[in-house]
């Protein structure tokens, strides 16, 4: 058997034989227990090794184990508090009892090495007596999730946060996802033993899986991804992102019935059906076929609540004419100079302060890449960063804020393939929910030798809608006009989107058209809805006008005085 020293399934290996087991040997002496056992028993072959997947199965201790560490090609660059590992002690009867009553058994509690002991819960204000579920990769431990009998729970301070029972997926083709701890040992019980969980549930509101940032090297080779989350909103939330960031043909969904998670199901139903439910994992439906039972939901909403609101970017007036869906682009032009890149980092700044999303740039004109990072600090910052303020509390916090939330696609040779494929990957990896393509003929498309701009334009801009559409992101493309135009007076006519090249397709096949203009003697701008495709998200042809703080570059909305519908605005 030939065995490899440097990589299993994707993963490089740190550590190879990290246990010093006989290389190649298919059974022998476990490293978890064999030196536990009597002496006639120490050297017993109670142990199969399987090296092509790098792990070891005891079937004394009925323990899986890593025979190799590995290094972390997803890990984060921040530096993290890591807790002390502990020395595992037996839990009381109390404890097993209130498993039991979970049926949860010490089997399994040991397997998976929790704990038991007093803890300082903020909920409280007190040392309380808790559960102490301990967060392993390879042999480190990387976090503790705290719980008290009130339902309480905390994570390690200043700890990096990870899957639950992540070493158990290494190696296999499929695992299991599921909310809570208890869900993991609950699988674990009935003999599903690779599953992991999320460390802290699912919110509403946030979209950041940063536990997935940090381990989604441990997906790369999964086939088969069963998401076996709670059923409420919040849970139902959180797997829609899960399928948009591990990619819907590999995910598989399961529901609990009347059942709110995998724990409750266990308890009512027993392992048998557990383990049943489980094989009968659904995959997600269909890409370019719906049925009404998947939609019914939607459908349902909409009938009680009518059209979902859009997503806006926290100026008043702009919020007032214009807003969002994600799965679509935006068509922004203006002449230039105008602000139109100003104004797009305005929008996706807005977009992170109300919805936490993360935006990734493709901006060949947008460089160096260290002023354009600067612009989207002073927005942060609302001022002109000096040199006096390197260094300090406040300039980490908005540095690592751009670090966290924006990240810039450099190329020597920009190319709309190569972006979008870097954008599905940071969709992955990053969990972005905004790209910025800035400016669209600076990330030529691969057809861009087509003698017809119309056939160029509509298949650069159907490319843009299947990837909005597929990771349910939102594209803005800036886009130059061709041709600009003065009026009598010498001034520069405001361009629309036929005056961009392939002009009739920006303007069909765009969902949302924005001209940004700026008037210089008065120092204002002015941003216009040139194109909105649903009704209920603005209104056509309406204005949102500005001042522009240059020390900052924000914009700052401006009260406009009624006027008679005839009356121009002064530079118009």
């Amino acid at each position: 058997m030939q065995v490899s020293n440097t990589e299993i399934n994707g993963f490089l290996i740190d550590q190879f034989n990290q246990h010093d087991l006989e290389v190649g040997a298919t059974q022998g002496i476990c490293p978890l227990c064999s030196h536990s056992r009597k002496p006639e028993h120490k050297k017993a072959k109670c142990s199969s090794y399987d090296w092509e997947r790098g792990l070891g199965t005891c079937h004394n201790c009925d323990k899986t184990y890593q025979m190799h560490s590995y290094q972390r090609k997803g890990a984060s660059e921040k530096v993290y508090t890591r807790p002390d590992d502990p020395t595992i002690k037996p839990l009381n009867q109390k404890v097993l009892d209130w498993f039991k009553g979970r049926e949860i058994y010490e089997g399994t509690l040991n397997a998976m090495k929790v704990e038991h002991g007093p803890e300082f819960m903020p909920q409280t204000g007190k040392r309380e007596s808790v559960i102490k579920f301990n967060y392993y990769m390879g042999d480190q431990l990387i976090n503790v999730k705290y719980r008290d009998g009130r339902k309480n729970f905390k994570l390690f301070k200043g700890a990096e946060k990870v899957f639950y029972n992540i070493n158990s997926i290494v190696g296999y083709k499929e695992c299991v996802i599921v909310e809570g701890e208890m869900d993991a040992l609950s699988l674990y019980e009935v003999g599903i033993r690779n599953v992991v969980s999320v460390p802290n549930g699912a919110t509403l509101n946030s979209n950041n899986l940063d536990y997935l940032d940090n381990c989604i090297d441990y997906f790369e080779d999964k086939e088969k991804i069963i998401l076996a989350v709670d059923t409420d909103e919040a849970g139902l939330a959180l797997q829609r992102e899960l399928v948009r960031r591990l990619g819907a043909e590999v995910c598989y969904l399961v529901t609990f019935d009347d059942c709110k998670d995998a724990n409750e199901y266990l308890v009512k139903y027993g392992d048998t059906a557990l383990i049943q439910k489980m094989l009968k994992a659904k995959p997600v439906p269909l890409e370019n076929v719906t049925t009404f039972n998947d939609i019914e939901e939607d459908v349902s909403d909409f009938v009680k609540n009518g059209f979902k609101p859009g997503f806006q970017i926290g100026l008043e007036n702009f919020d007032s004419i214009f807003s969002t869906y994600t799965g679509q682009f935006i068509s922004v032009t203006g002449i230039p100079s105008c602000g139109k890149s100003d104004f797009v980092d305005q929008m996706v700044v807005g977009y992170n302060k109300n919805y936490q999303w993360k935006t990734a740039f493709a901006s060949p004109e947008n460089q160096p890449t260290y002023l354009h990072a600067h612009k989207l600090m002073r927005k942060l910052w609302q001022d002109m960063p000096s040199k006096d303020d390197i260094g300090s509390d406040k300039w980490k916090r908005i540095g690592a804020k751009v670090n966290d939330n924006f990240f810039f696609i450099d190329m020597e040779r920009y190319s709309l393939e190569a972006v979008l494929r870097k954008g599905a990957e940071l969709v992955k990896r990053k969990g972005i929910k905004c790209l910025v393509i800035d400016p669209y003929n600076k990330v030529r498309d691969a057809n861009a030798g087509t003698a017809d701009v119309n056939v160029y334009t509509l298949e650069y801009l159907t490319k843009i809608e299947v990837f909005a559409k597929k990771y349910d992101v939102l594209v803005v493309v800036v886009a130059h006009p061709t041709k600009m135009y003065k009026d009598k007076n010498g001034n520069m006519e405001e361009p629309n989107m036929y005056n961009i090249k392939g002009g009739g397709e920006w303007y069909d096949a765009s969902y949302h058209g924005l001209l940004v203009h700026r008037n210089y003697e008065a120092k204002t701008v002015k941003v216009k809805v040139l194109k909105v495709k649903f009704q209920n998200l603005g209104e056509n042809g309406a204005e949102a006008h500005f001042n522009w703080e240059p020390k900052s570059g924000t914009f700052i909305p401006r009260i406009m005085p009624k006027m008679d519908p005839g009356e121009k605005l002064p530079w118009e």
